[in-house]
């Protein structure tokens, strides 16, 4: 139950006539805050937050970048770094004892209760573990700092790793660059549990895997939370991911609290504005392309936030009293409680699905062009794996298959996304087609023009390579590291203007720039012209690097996740730009994802395509809706179970596949490259290799057997079991 400061004597009073076992409370804070003093004033990254977290339950802490979510993981282990001073109260209720006041222990009783009692999973497991130790060395020094019998500690983990679905002998004796990322994750979460603690805070940790990996990880991690009776607090800006996962929600914004309660109802029925337009703005695969909408505005500034309701600058409800009075929390119903003064009014005037499917949403049309602009040809594209000067001197080097016999065309206006999980060959196929990588063998050209011969000087190329270069930009996932640091906005878009459009004055390039960053809503634009990049959030820095791209006047850009590292409030509002900029400069995108809901929607307002790799294949392509719609492929089937809904009641359950872990594209399978792990499997797929086919030619196409003829060999071969 949250509570206002305010109303922190109702916290003291349910506290103490509380029956229900599920409602005994393992933590509660009291008007916590984070606070770090700079030279602009005091950032205060938690803001007098107050809630009671139950005993064996999963709660759920969802909120955008920089809304206190990690500040508020890292104070329920009093583990916020210096200069960071937390203030007000955190006490743990352990299964025996007195309540254990976390801000007053000393350095060693703190030592005792994390990993014993509370314990902590990162984000990033390749951090987390020392390179140059083995997994098992790991276990073995936790264990043996916290006094724990080596023997017993050990075959807990042991079986803790066979819960995770590893092979404990494999992994222990690995060191972590041998893992891939989600057995490291899964590792990492074993190292969590051997001493067996109470309660297990998580920080967005599966931000960096696969959608279906995520899953996964989910099913397993709700497993092991009724086995070990497990305390959760699940910390992500990924609502649809923990909405089939927790028993409850708690929204951040503006480093506190606006809305907890069960997650039936948050998601059903959600009371405060911010909530609502969140759940709204969630890329989804189920919800009309025109209902879903990006917020508004941007997150307040934690030395600047306003007064009154910190949301007030975006909610559509706001008056004069949200201005100037912090809401108190106002009781919906069963532990639902909401801050905000309107949370009675918000369900009509910000309905969560809108009345008019054909609103003021622009859908944008796709105007492919007949002729196609990138043309690849049986492509292929091995790398060879670097190796110790040992190994280079005895053995052959090890190749990585990462694209392997690809034929796929481009057009003028199109928009082609392709989707997989990591390591599949989108990356390289997408640098392959802009001339960023040479293939290994196939063919790839531009206007009909082999862009290799091109860039070899050969005496028949047409169009010089400097020009197919031009003509074919990339943004990249990341784009602060694209940015120079040392470059003001307006320096690093003069750049581009000066290559492409070199008769035009200072004046007139100062100009073009100022109105570009105007369109894209970084306004005023003469402030954000004179900013460095870290003066930028993530979403400008992106816009930057599109602009960037975009100047160039390319005919194709390669958009490498362009928007995985965005808020998923931001996502929307980014492609929305993304296709509004194509409107205007007439040039077509290629997109690489992991996230089918996000192919969806950039696809689906293109009229565009989606092309589903795996281990350097493309298995299905089709246009987004049919893909999505009535998905051919058994794994385009697991990409969609996997993609996580806006639904309480979806299946955390173990996929509909026969292996969590993708093969190694060194040593791929022979066959169908899915065999391994695809539930509809026979023999005959593990000799024969099913080409890609367009069973009904409406673009749509496959390669399975199962959407051969009745008479293919499949029909009568014997299904593949696990064994």
């Amino acid at each position: 139950m949250t509570v206002n400061q305010s109303d922190s004597s109702y916290l003291a009073e349910e506290s103490t006539t509380r029956q229900k076992p599920e409602n005994e409370t393992i933590f509660s804070l009291k008007n916590t805050s984070v606070s770090f003093d700079m030279d602009r004033g005091t950032s205060k990254v938690l803001d007098n937050v107050s809630i009671d977290i139950y005993r064996e339950e999963i709660l759920g802490v969802v909120g955008e970048s920089g809304s206190g979510k990690s500040m508020f993981a890292s104070s329920l282990l009093d583990a916020v770094v210096d200069p960071g001073k937390t203030t007000g109260e955190i006490t743990y209720y352990p299964d025996n004892g007195d309540p254990i006041d976390l801000l007053n222990l000393s350095d060693e009783e703190l030592r005792k209760l994390r990993w014993e009692e509370i314990s902590m999973v990162f984000q990033g497991a390749m951090s987390s573990f020392n390179p140059t130790l083995d997994i098992r060395t790991h276990f073995e020094e936790t264990i043996s700092a916290h006094d724990v019998e080596m023997q017993e500690g050990m075959s807990n983990a042991e079986e803790l790793l066979s819960d995770l679905h590893l092979d404990s002998d494999r992994v222990l004796d690995s060191y972590p660059h041998e893992l891939s990322g989600g057995m490291k994750q899964r590792a990492l979460l074993a190292l969590s549990l051997v001493l067996e603690p109470n309660v297990l805070v998580m920080d967005e940790p599966t931000a960096a895997l696969d959608l279906l990996m995520q899953r996964s990880i989910l099913g397993l991690l709700q497993n092991l939370q009724e086995k070990y009776e497990l305390t959760i607090v699940f910390i992500t800006h990924d609502l649809p991911l923990v909405a089939g996962l927790c028993d409850r929600l708690a929204v951040l914004y503006a480093f506190d609290i606006v809305e907890v309660g069960p997650t039936d109802q948050m998601l059903s029925e959600p009371a405060h504005p911010y909530t609502r337009d969140l759940l709204r703005a969630v890329p989804n695969l189920n919800a009309p392309l025109s209902e879903m909408r990006p917020i508004e505005g941007s997150s307040p500034d934690p030395v600047n936030v306003p007064a009154g309701c910190s949301y007030h600058p975006r909610c559509p409800l706001a008056d004069a009293e949200c201005r100037t009075e912090d809401p108190p929390y106002f009781d919906a119903e069963n532990g639902h409680q909401t801050a905000c003064f309107h949370w009675e009014d918000s369900k009509e005037e910000i309905p969560l699905i809108s009345e008019d499917p054909d609103s003021s949403v622009t859908t944008f049309e796709g105007q492919q062009s007949t002729e196609p602009l990138v043309t690849a040809r049986d492509l292929s594209v091995h790398f060879e794996q670097s190796e110790g000067l040992t190994n280079k001197i005895f053995s052959d080097p090890e190749t990585v298959q990462a694209v392997n016999h690809v034929d796929l065309d481009i057009y003028e206006n199109d928009v082609v996304v392709l989707v997989g999980e990591s390591g599949c060959g989108k990356t390289t196929l997408g640098k392959t087609l802009i001339g960023g990588q040479r293939p290994t063998t196939g063919s790839v050209s531009y206007r009909n023009q082999d862009i290799w011969a091109a860039h070899d000087n050969e005496e028949d190329a047409n169009i010089p390579f400097e020009e197919i270069r031009r003509s074919l930009q990339i943004i990249h996932q990341d784009p602060g590291s694209a940015l120079n640091p040392n470059r003001s906005v307006m320096k690093s878009l003069e750049v581009p203007l000066k290559h492409t459009q070199s008769d035009l004055s200072k004046d007139e390039r100062e100009g073009r720039i100022l109105s570009l960053l105007d369109y894209v809503g970084m306004t005023p634009p003469e402030d954000y012209a004179g900013r460095y990049p870290h003066q930028l959030s993530g979403g400008e820095k992106q816009r930057v690097a599109l602009i960037r791209a975009l100047l160039m006047n390319p005919d194709l850009i390669l958009a490498d996740e362009a928007v995985s590292a965005l808020d998923v409030s931001l996502r929307v509002e980014m492609m929305d730009l993304m296709l509004k900029l194509q409107d205007l400069f007439d040039t077509s995108y290629v997109f690489i994802s992991h996230n089918l809901s996000n192919a969806r929607y950039i696809a689906g307002k293109a009229g565009g395509r989606i092309g589903v790799m795996y281990l350097g294949e493309i298995v299905e392509i089709g246009p987004a809706e049919e893909v999505v719609s009535n998905p051919e492929h058994p794994y385009t089937k697991v990409l969609k179970w996997s993609t996580a809904e806006l639904d309480a009641d979806q299946s955390a359950e173990s996929p509909p596949i026969r292996g969590i872990d993708i093969p190694d594209p060194v040593d791929p399978p022979t066959g169908c490259r899915f065999h391994t792990r695809c539930p509809e499997a026979r023999e005959v797929c593990k000799q024969d290799h099913p080409s890609l086919q367009d069973r009904d030619s409406d673009g749509h196409g496959s390669a399975c057997f199962r959407d051969y003829s009745d008479e293919h060999p499949y029909w009568d071969s014997e299904p593949l079991t696990d064994a």
